[in-house]
């Protein structure tokens, strides 16, 4: 018998990869150049030339029995203890290879993270607006995901909505900064303030209650900001990262878990993640792109492009009478729709070839959504249509 629950889940697709299929559906009858499409964060720019000339050399210049078999269950000891000190160096923290995981990606980070600290029945809280696929990830590992409402005039996290969401069965709370969708990210000040009221709760109800910080959009910041580390925030931190972004990999899934060298249980949550992938199989990630993102760790694609066509879309919105607030950085940026349904206000875009995503999935309905992770000529290209759709829908522009 197939299993109902899978199935149901057949009837609750991502909108954005619906909306991206329009766009590849509507490209291939009109040209995808004249599609306008805003839907999917894959990084648009090429993986710097020595991630590439590190697979090269790797392939030709290692016995390929030990380079494609199995790594260790914990992963490669060499990986690890280059990731604990470029984070070391960066953040000022004091990580060692015995506190880093490598992961399939952000994704399979998430997977185990939250399994070293939530059991069944707990719940996990995070902050709309937020990533849609937290909803299965949580639910995955047994959690329920708590979700305190945006605050939308900054993005920022609304306290009072997350005192009233901790309780006694909270095991985590979950972060994701910079932010997608909004491209905020948090301050030091929330930052600080956020350590306060988990160090209080875990007081209060006796239990670690641990922060989950995942972070693939770190390295994409904007006007020279640096993105405040969470982790040197607060004790009970995992970090979750990925390089899908940082070196335009996303189809490498590399990635890895970094627990807080303070952290309760800091000496387990590495051999914990090992016996969680032998449940998930999220086990021995790719020896080759550890090895090769381990060669890279100070690199990053060249990612001006993505503050480029920002600044280029900001201001094409502002200008046109959207509420917006400016991203701090990802590929992302979250407008107020021109009308309260926000998923009217996309299915209208598209009769004007703009592939936009509705923000209700991100659980900050009325906003939407723009991927802004192509080329800056087509950016330009898409303000006619998108002035032309706010003013014959709207009356603005």
């Amino acid at each position: 018998m197939i299993v109902q629950h899978y199935k149901d889940m057949l009837g609750a697709k991502s909108v954005i990869r619906e909306i991206s299929e329009w766009s590849a559906a509507r490209g291939r009858e009109i040209g995808y150049e004249n599609v306008f499409d805003y839907s999917l964060g894959n990084p648009s720019v090429p993986c710097p030339p020595q991630f590439t000339a590190a697979c090269r050399d790797l392939l030709d210049n290692t016995d390929p029995v030990a380079l494609h078999g199995y790594t260790p269950t914990l992963t490669l000891p060499e990986v690890r203890a280059a990731v604990a000190e470029s984070l070391d160096r960066r953040f000022g923290m004091d990580y060692t290879a015995a506190h880093i995981f490598m992961t399939t990606g952000a994704a399979g980070a998430l997977a185990h993270a939250l399994r070293c600290v939530g059991a069944p029945g707990q719940n996990v809280v995070t902050f709309a607006p937020f990533f849609p696929e937290y909803k299965p990830y949580v639910e995955g590992a047994g959690l329920t995901l708590r979700v305190a409402p945006p605050r939308v005039e900054d993005f920022q996290i609304d306290f009072a909505a997350l005192d009233a969401l901790l309780d006694e069965n909270t095991a985590a709370v979950l972060i994701n900064s910079p932010n997608n969708p909004s491209g905020v990210a948090y301050s030091a000040a929330t930052l600080t303030r956020l350590a306060n009221v988990l160090t209080a709760a875990s007081r209060r109800y006796g239990h670690h209650i641990f922060l989950i910080s995942d972070e693939p959009y770190r390295e994409i910041a904007f006007g020279g900001v640096e993105i405040p580390y969470p982790a040197r925030f607060y004790a009970d931190t995992l970090t979750c990262y990925s390089f899908s972004k940082s070196l335009s990999v996303p189809g490498e899934r590399i990635g890895y878990v970094a627990a807080n060298p303070h952290c309760e249980g800091a000496d387990l949550i590495v051999p914990m993640c090992g016996q969680i992938s032998r449940g998930t199989g999220h086990n021995c990630p790719s020896g080759l792109f550890q090895l090769a993102v381990a060669r890279c760790l100070d690199l990053t694609s060249d990612l001006s492009v993505y503050e480029t066509n920002m600044e280029l879309l900001y201001a094409e919105l502002k200008r046109l009478g959207f509420t917006v607030n400016k991203p701090d950085g990802t590929f992302y940026i979250f407008p107020k729709a021109l009308e309260a349904d926000a998923n009217a206000f996309c299915r209208k875009a598209m009769q004007y070839d703009l592939a936009l995503v509705p923000g209700d999935s991100f659980g900050c309905p009325g906003y939407f959504r723009m991927a802004y992770c192509i080329g800056t000529e087509k950016v330009r290209r898409s303000f006619p249509a998108l002035e032309k759709f706010v003013q014959e829908q709207y009356g603005r522009g």
